[in-house]
């Protein structure tokens, strides 16, 4: 292999001294979003270029014009739920619905629901956003460029979760510019907003209100220092920024009193989430392209040859996006840079029949189908020499002394795995819950918590929730009232207390424990089905009935429910 090209590799005293600036961009820019409208002004043919690439269409409002460029009307009917969803529009808006029918084909329910944004540029394809008291949830329809249809939406496939799967705010922060939905939780539904709607300049240079006021009120004098450029940071910073939306890894989990949308560019990711993984073992099958693309592309020859100094932007310029047949050349460019083409060991006879030929990526970095989504393929950043290139022993050596059953992706270059407790507690807790082998490690690290910081609402809630499975039901209501004294506005946690006043046999306290979760969370239907058990326990069977209703206008689709109503109306 050739050696990388200085392109890639710069000294490290170099890295640091370019590195000053934005660090000082970040501790003066302050928190404020100005929106990619008030960089056009300066950076237009930019600001144009970025907006015609897939990040620039992450998010759009539905209209007209949105309209007349989807396939509509749609329908698909799913035999595994007995569920019909048809997707059409009217006096131009677009509508979903949902419904079942009975044996004499008249509607058992109909839910019609207005789709108010659509998320995704079509690559792949595109889904539909409801907003619901304020709140943003999926629609049970996408649309697939593959077989040019609308099918179930990823997650879908099995459960009828009908409007109500929650949009959570780590979803929102990655496909949309800077969502307003989080500050509007009760709000009437036409004050969600974004600003600005898809992913922005300011996804990726921070918030711009200093560098704007620089440039307008001292006529540009050191506005560069009040914004950050990626292109002076260190590889490592730079590629957080991108790792902070491309690298899933098997856990997000967030550093204490930290929100999704704090990391601000130029900062490291890890002040604000940190990503684990599970060590790769050496029988794991190799599928996993679904939003793995850091960590694959650091487990490449590339990467590693360039001693860490690859970065996402070395072959992705965030501004410009080739089209699909632009798109082998394109990159055939960025591979040349470091590789001459006499280089490859393909015989010329087969490098001449790919499409095109002569086509790097199409042979090293192939798209595979994911099974996370349907009908999609993903690109392999792994850029592999050949198809059955094995995975570098690097990739079996990752875990740490301070951490060994987990992989920190992100840990800042320089630090031990010094992850807080009830960041890990949070991450073992997620893992677990597909791989229960992690349970060990989420118990010896509550077990700590309880000892070192007992006086945190997540430690005392999982205390809780420890002793409400154990049937401890007065331990239970000890720690969840302390985690609600801590932080009231947990529904979860209600939800929780109403389990272990129940319990204990105290009916009415658990009634209202149940009501008061519903009030913080009112479109939760496991919160609202726990209330009408308790209402009906506590023999409130006017307000279990007016409940029940309320339930079954909220989320139609639960035929119990439906039959339940129908019993209590007898």
């Amino acid at each position: 292999m050739q050696p990388v090209s200085p392109a890639i590799v710069e000294a490290k005293d170099s890295r640091a001294a370019k590195t000053e600036a934005p660090r000082k961009a970040v501790e003066t820019a302050g928190i404020d979003y100005v929106g990619s409208e008030s960089c056009a002004g300066c950076h237009r043919e930019i600001y144009t270029q970025f907006m015609r690439t897939r990040m620039g269409r992450s998010l759009k409002p539905v209209s007209a014009d949105v309209m007349q460029t989807m396939n509509l009307p749609g329908s698909f009917y799913s035999q595994a739920l007995n569920r019909h969803y048809e997707v059409f529009g009217k006096d131009g808006k677009l509508y979903q619905s949902e419904y079942e029918t009975g044996a004499n084909g008249q509607d058992v329910f109909r839910n019609t629901q207005q789709i108010q944004w659509i998320v995704g540029a079509g690559a792949n394809g595109f889904g539909g956003i409801v907003t619901r008291g304020g709140s943003l949830f999926e629609a049970p329809l996408s649309y697939y460029s593959r077989p040019n249809a609308w099918e179930l939406s990823p997650g879908y496939e099995t459960n009828d979760l009908g409007f109500n799967r929650l949009l959570e705010a780590d979803c929102l922060v990655c496909h949309t510019g800077r969502t307003q939905a989080q500050q509007a939780a009760h709000t009437a539904p036409d004050e969600v907003s974004f600003r600005p709607t898809p992913i922005g300049c300011e996804n990726c240079h921070g918030p711009g209100a200093a560098h704007v006021r620089a440039v307008t009120t001292r006529g540009g004098l050191q506005a560069g220092s009040q914004i950050v450029n990626p292109e002076r940071l260190t590889a490592e910073l730079e590629n957080d920024i991108c790792m902070s939306c491309h690298e899933s890894g098997d856990s997000h989990a967030l550093k204490p009193g930290k929100k999704y949308d704090d990391f601000r560019p130029g900062t490291p990711l890890d002040n604000t989430v940190s990503i684990f993984m599970v060590p790769r073992r050496r029988d794991d099958p190799d599928n996993g392209d679904h939003v793995q693309h850091y960590y694959e592309m650091s487990m490449s020859k590339c990467f590693r040859a360039s001693a860490g100094q690859l970065r996402c932007a070395t072959c992705h310029d965030p501004h410009v996006e080739p089209q699909r047949e632009e798109a082998p050349a394109y990159f055939n460019g960025k591979c040349m840079s470091c590789h001459a083409s006499r280089q490859c060991r393909a015989p010329a006879q087969s490098r001449k029949a790919t499409a095109p030929a002569d086509n790097c990526i199409g042979c090293h970095m192939p798209r595979r189908d994911t099974p996370v989504v349907a009908h999609t393929s993903l690109t392999n950043h792994r850029i592999l020499a050949r198809p059955d290139e094995p995975w570098p022993e690097e990739a079996y050596r990752q875990t740490t002394k301070e951490l060994p059953d987990l992989v920190h992706l992100n840990r800042i270059g320089g630090r031990g795995d010094d992850v807080p407790l009830v960041t890990l507690l949070q991450a073992y807790r997620e893992i677990s819950e597909r791989r229960p082998e992690y349970l060990g490690s989420y118990d010896k690290t509550l077990t700590e918590l309880e000892q070192t910081d007992p006086d945190l609402a997540p430690v005392q809630l999982a205390l809780g929730r420890g002793a409400l499975q154990a049937g401890d039901a007065a331990g239970a209501i000890a720690h969840i009232e302390r985690s609600l004294a801590l932080d009231p506005g947990q529904p979860a946690a209600y939800g929780d207390l109403s389990q272990a006043l129940a319990q204990s046999r105290q009916i009415d306290e658990a009634a209202i424990a149940a009501e008061r979760a519903v009030s913080l969370d009112p479109l939760n239907a496991l919160l609202q089905k726990e209330l009408i058990d308790r209402l009906i326990a506590d023999r409130q069977f006017e307000k279990a009935e007016a409940a029940i209703e309320h339930y079954v206008e909220v989320f139609p689709e639960d035929s119990f429910m439906r039959q339940m109503l129908a019993i209590a109306k007898q």
